[in-house]
């Protein structure tokens, strides 16, 4: 088992006795069905339904001073903390960034399971997360039985699994959550009540209006730098995203990409040459609800 301490990753807590209720009016998860120990996925959005970030959000329990705990992208972890400060108005809420990290497991069964720990709701694959200050991650991985690897090593692994990671595979406040596959991801629950965005994401929901899309692609070695255009012959049809080890995320019109591949037209980024991890992808239809 590996277990690596991520550098760009924040915790904001959210406490009070109307936290819950206060949280589930403004994100895609459904935070009812939260509770310590489960993690859920999900993003804050803009009222027009664009992703201002996403995170996973796990139910503290009683005996840790109860509330919950956003784990969020650390540099965006004030901005998180200013925005639902912004929303609260008179709930009876407190919001703060704290001084912890997060330590991900993954490729075993952690041989104990400390306080603060919960299996990735993305993917079984994405393994265990677990939010700790940075100076006990060599304690942490000792006690669950993980080898201490360097960072890298774990995006590589994120990047195979094709799962998308704000600000190198989209851009904050300019994708919707289609897009980023969230609700492929479990990160929009379409049976919750109501919350910032909804409109527009109930509408794509059940429109099957999202032709933009992450794909997973594979490269030869060298890979492309992020943000240059994936093109079909000489027309763009998207954006590369991050890659490593010859596997990588691309945010792709998912119709142009199809037409590509019917005419038999080669995808290059950045002048080298990629195909898709799996063609089908491309041309499945764009609703698929999940509970």
């Amino acid at each position: 088992m590996k277990s690596a301490f991520l550098p760009d990753r924040g915790v904001v807590k959210v406490a009070g006795e109307d936290a819950r209720n206060f949280l589930n009016g403004l994100v895609t998860t459904d935070v009812d069905r939260l509770k310590p120990g489960l993690g859920r996925f999900g993003a804050l959005l803009t009222p027009q339904g664009k992703i201002i970030l996403d995170f996973l959000i796990t139910e503290v329990p009683a005996g840790h001073g109860g509330g919950f705990l956003i784990d969020c992208p650390k540099a965006l972890a004030d901005t998180l903390a200013t925005k639902l400060k912004f929303y609260k108005l008179r709930a009876k809420v407190t919001v703060e960034n704290l001084d912890l990290g997060v330590l991900a497991a993954w490729d075993g069964q952690p041989a104990a399971q400390p306080d603060l720990a919960f299996a990735d709701p993305r993917n079984a694959e994405l393994g265990t997360r677990i939010l700790i200050p940075e100076d006990l991650k060599q304690k942490l991985s000792d006690l669950i039985g993980a080898e201490l690897v360097d960072p890298a090593e774990y995006e590589a692994h994120r990047i195979a699994l094709g799962i998308p990671r704000g600000g190198l595979d989209f851009m904050y406040n300019d994708a919707f959550p289609h897009e980023t596959n969230m609700d492929r991801l479990a990160g929009v629950d379409f049976d919750k009540g109501c919350y910032v965005g909804q409109e527009v994401v109930s509408r794509m929901q059940h429109r099957g209006t999202a032709r933009t899309r992450s794909v997973k692609v594979l490269l030869d070695d060298i890979s492309p730098e992020v943000g240059v255009s994936v093109m079909a012959g000489d027309k763009p049809v998207g954006t590369m995203g991050s890659s490593a080890h010859g596997k990588g995320i691309a945010l792709v019109r998912i119709d142009r990409v199809a037409d590509a591949l019917d005419a038999g037209q080669p995808l290059t980024a950045g002048g080298l040459a990629l195909t898709l991890a799996d063609p089908e992808t491309v041309r499945i239809p764009s609703k698929q609800p999940i509970a």
